[in-house]
């Protein structure tokens, strides 16, 4: 790569001490060592001298940015496994590989799945929130902070690849019905170990489930899948968790719904215009309408750890002349 003895690989945002220290002892690694987002121009900057460009999963790496990149960026290593804020078929045009980083990231997500399917029908942030402030608690009461049982009631889970699986072990072992909608029906296998129930109908699934749980990619295919007739009829005593990506769910009609009181609850860690959340949800948190978390669902140092080295691994593939183990394939996106 332009006679560099070591590639010159720019990284977008500050990454986990032992992840940069590796990137520095391997390759001339550009660090980000404020954490500041890189502007559009910034990134336009970096795509112009570097040989290995890897982004992070809030990065958008356009077909305008692609398209100012030197001729010696030949790999975009994504640090995360949402590739949809890059330009696939841009970055092909232009002879550039992307790679991603699957697979690390299903049990660490999947556990704050879980927790948050516990969080809002069990009302625990707004108990947790109790003594911290102060508020006066008189004890035990028979009928104070009741919220709905978990054993027994229907899960329905959209998107039944590798996390939305691991979902389904974990809430089964908590006394959870299994039921799922998915492109393709899984294995008779899985489907036996899990008791699991599949819908072909999205729409029939959503009007029967107690709990929804949104564990599907974001793809163009997929943008607003949970629409406000979608949202329209699940049933007003079920609860919504989303720990996938904010575009799935049209935002604005799930708020509308909570505030009439035609959905009981929701627990949401990815939001559809993050880092900017609805000042409206907001006010539902603070009534116990929602609990709300900052894109945490992967936010382990282990996983970040591991996500780290399969880049390393992408981009030493790459620079050896070896198709990288993770590269994403145009036609499957």
């Amino acid at each position: 790569m332009a006679g560099r003895k070591k590639p010159l690989v720019v990284i977008t945002r500050k990454l986990p001490d032992p992840v940069e220290t590796r990137m520095r002892e391997l390759f001339d690694a550009r660090l980000n060592v404020e954490d500041r987002p890189m502007s559009q121009a910034e990134l336009i900057a970096a795509v112009k001298e570097a040989d290995v460009l890897v982004p992070t999963v809030t990065d958008t790496i356009d077909a305008a940015v692609i398209a100012e990149a030197g001729e010696n960026l030949r790999l975009i290593a994504n640090f995360g496994n949402g590739i949809e804020k890059i330009d696939i078929a841009a970055a092909t045009a232009r002879g550039i590989t992307v790679t991603n980083t699957p697979g690390v990231l299903t049990e660490d997500t999947a556990d704050m799945t879980m927790a948050l399917i516990l969080s809002v029908p069990r009302r625990l942030t707004e108990g947790a929130n109790i003594l911290p402030e102060g508020k006066k608690w008189a004890g035990w009461s028979p009928t104070w902070m009741l919220g709905r049982r978990i054993w027994g009631k229907r899960l329905g889970i959209v998107g039944m690849g590798r996390i939305g699986t691991a979902v389904a072990r974990r809430a089964k072992a908590f006394g959870l019905s299994i039921h799922y909608h998915n492109r393709h029906r899984v294995m008779g296998a899985l489907e036996d170990e899990l008791e699991a129930t599949y819908w072909e109908s999205l729409d029939q699934m959503l009007a029967r489930m107690d709990i929804i749980s949104v564990n599907c990619p974001s793809t163009p295919a997929t943008y607003h899948l949970l629409s406000a007739r979608r949202l329209a009829l699940m049933q007003p005593s079920a609860y919504l968790v989303n720990t996938a990506r904010g575009d799935l769910i049209d935002e604005e009609a799930l708020v509308k719904m909570l505030e009439n009181g035609k959905l009981a609850g929701v627990g949401l860690d990815v939001y559809e215009n993050e880092p900017a959340i609805n000042p409206r949800l907001l006010k539902l948190a603070a009534r116990g309408k929602a609990v709300l978390l900052p894109h945490m669902g992967s936010a382990t140092l282990e996983g970040r750890i591991d996500m780290g080295e399969k880049v390393i691994i992408n981009i030493r593939a790459f620079c050896d002349g070896h198709r990288p183990p993770d590269r994403v394939i145009p036609s499957r996106v």
